[in-house]
């Protein structure tokens, strides 16, 4: 089944795939997806696979309704696509949306207490501070924390709410955004922030932006296509081309 959406949008997801991974925001595990450029009702989303091999070839048109790839001959999918499809669902504002499991960010989903709110002016996007995702609260104390149905990834679409950035207990988090190339600004400033954090706590006492620097912050998502456009030739260096 070939896909309808612009081959630019499918060459930028590809893009995405490597540019996390490159970034470190990835690595044989995550997925980034996109909503399909002439119909809202279905987004783009790689096979099952690591982000850093995804070529063209490998990208799916799935349904937003059901969380299933369009073609049923299509290759195995990502077993947590219900991420991408009920928060797509839930959020027509939403053009984009990055699971991963970058590492500095994980902490802040297990340590009660813990906020990852933001620290420096590339981050207001994180508002107050995410909100954590607990999956016990839905599925028992059994689960391997997957997002594996469409229940489960309502309920984290719920939990996400109107929020940009939705931290996943002993998981990852999940980020969404009004364009790819802002989604993957938002993941890897994610990453950058916790990691702020990380060294800033031991010294003492934070001071994170106020609410209205916060809100001032986003001025400087206007500006993304300046780091995609240098992620992205970092990662197809390193890649060797995509």
């Amino acid at each position: 089944m070939s896909l309808s959406a612009h081959p630019d949008l499918v060459a930028d997801l590809v893009d995405a795939n490597h540019i996390l991974f490159h970034q470190g925001i990835v690595d044989a595990f995550g997925h980034v997806s996109v909503r399909h450029d002439q119909d809202p009702g279905r987004f783009l989303l790689a096979r099952n696979m690591a982000p850093a091999q995804v070529s063209a070839a490998d990208i799916v048109e799935y349904a937003v309704d059901s969380g299933e790839a369009l073609d049923p001959a299509a290759p195995r999918p990502y077993l947590e696509r219900f991420i991408h499809s009920e928060i797509y669902k839930a959020r027509p504002d939403v053009m984009a949306v990055v699971h991963n499991h970058s590492p500095a960010v994980l902490p802040f989903g297990i340590v009660k207490g813990a906020r990852l709110r933001p620290a420096c002016h590339m981050c207001g996007f994180l508002g107050e501070g995410p909100p954590v995702f607990e999956i016990r609260d839905h599925a028992g104390a059994a689960t391997d924390l997957l997002i594996r149905n469409r229940e489960l990834g309502t309920a984290l679409a719920r939990s996400l709410g109107q929020e940009r950035v939705v931290l996943m207990r002993g998981h990852g988090c999940t980020v969404v955004a009004q364009s790819l190339r802002l989604a993957v600004y938002r993941a890897v400033y994610t990453e950058v922030n916790a990691k702020l954090l990380l060294q800033a706590l031991p010294l003492g006492e934070v001071q994170y932006l106020t609410p209205e620097e916060a809100a001032a912050g986003h001025t400087t998502e206007g500006q993304v296509d300046r780091p995609w456009n240098l992620w992205k030739q970092l990662a197809r260096s390193g890649l060797g081309g995509s």
